[in-house]
Order: C-alpha cells, then sequence, then structure tokens
C-alpha cells in the first residue's frame, strides 16, 4: 500500500540522497537540481513488494527509511534471502535494472518503508548530460559487487558464529528490527543454529 508523501518529506528525503552522492563525488548545481526533479519520494507499507520474479526493474530504490529484502525461489519454492537492506543503501536487482530483463529475485519491504525512485530512462539521460554521475554510477556498482564478493567470501570462509558476528557488528539494531529466521536465511544457516549462537553468546 503506498501512503502519502508530504512536500518537506520529499525534500528531506532528496538532501539525503544528495549528500550521499556528494560524498562519493563532487556534484553540481545542476546536477543537483536534475536529480532533484528527476526523483520522488515512494512511501510503503510493510510487506509490500517492490518488485517481483518476472517483472522488469524500471527503477530503482534509495531506502530513506525502514528495512528492505531481497530473496529468490529455489526449484521448490523455498526463498533464500540474498540481501538485507537499510537506510542509506540502494535497493535494486543489479540483473534486472541494467539488462532491462524480467528479475529472478524479490524485493520485499520488511518495516513500513520510505524510497527514492529514479527511473531507468531518467538515470540514462543524468548519465548523458552529466559525466561526472557516471563515475558517481561506477563507484556505486563497483561498491556492490566488492560487497557481494565479500559476503560470498564470508559464506565459504567463516564459520556460522563469526559470520553472525560480522553481521551484528554492522548493524547493532538487526535483530530488534529483521526476524531471525530472515537473518538465518542470510548467512546461510538453520533457525535453529543461529538460536544457538545467540544463546552462547548471551551467557
Amino acid at each position: 500500500m503506498k501512503n502519502m508523501v508530504s512536500e518537506m518529506e520529499e525534500n528531506l528525503a532528496k538532501e539525503s540522497l544528495l549528500r550521499f552522492l556528494s560524498n562519493i563525488h563532487f556534484m553540481s548545481q545542476e546536477l543537483c537540481v536534475g536529480l532533484s526533479l528527476d526523483t520522488y519520494l515512494l512511501k510503503v507499507n510493510k510487506k509490500h513488494i517492490l518488485l517481483d520474479i518476472g517483472e522488469i526493474q524500471k527503477s530503482l530504490f534509495f531506502i530513506v527509511k525502514g528495512a528492505v529484502r531481497s530473496y529468490y525461489l529455489d526449484s521448490f519454492g523455498k526463498d533464500t534471502t540474498s540481501w538485507l537492506l537499510f537506510e542509506g543503501d540502494l535497493s535494486i536487482s543489479v540483473y534486472s535494472f541494467f539488462s532491462q530483463k524480467p528479475s529472478f529475485e524479490v524485493l520485499e519491504t520488511l518495516e513500513d518503508t520510505s524510497v527514492l525512485v529514479l527511473s531507468y530512462d531518467k538515470l540514462m539521460q543524468l548519465y548523458k548530460q552529466f559525466p561526472e554521475f557516471n563515475y558517481i554510477g561506477r563507484i556505486l556498482t563497483e561498491s556492490y559487487y566488492i560487497k557481494a564478493e565479500e559476503k560470498a567470501n564470508e559464506l565459504r570462509v567463516f564459520s556460522a558464529t563469526e559470520r553472525y558476528q560480522h553481521l551484528i557488528e554492522k548493524y547493532p539494531n538487526i535483530v530488534a528490527r529483521i526476524p531471525l529466521g530472515l537473518i538465518s536465511s542470510y548467512l546461510g544457516i538453520t533457525q535453529s543454529t543461529l538460536s544457538r549462537i545467540r544463546a552462547k553468546k548471551e551467557n
């Protein structure tokens, strides 16, 4: 379900996006204005599907407030959480968005969530119009692939306890926000294993 957005909320959200991007690289006033005009704030409830399997992702989402998970289904219909995303993250199916082909994954909100929306077409226009924005896009893409490789390496190399420790170091309040079943799925372990790890840490 989509919710009403005030002008003040939208302006504050756009300011947060501009700060986030400006920390990567200087942005001209013209680019800032163009980006502000090309984005809009979307507020949705918990369990809202931003992208479904088989859909083409036409817009990317910058999370202003809330949480989103990315998951896929195996041949038996069991879902596995591939990403847990929070404030300041981009919620995107990289394959679907940049190829403009159907997605293999689902993007679902885990809380009432506010996202800034930028369409694929408008992003491509901004890339053409402002060369410096291509650099920002490259850095964000590199960051995504670095995080993906780090996650893959953690699953291959680190123990379940180490993976959980790294997660709570990065997101100290994640247990208060995200169900344990989804956290265990993200970590590649069973919920009972996660419960044992947490019990040992509490003793």
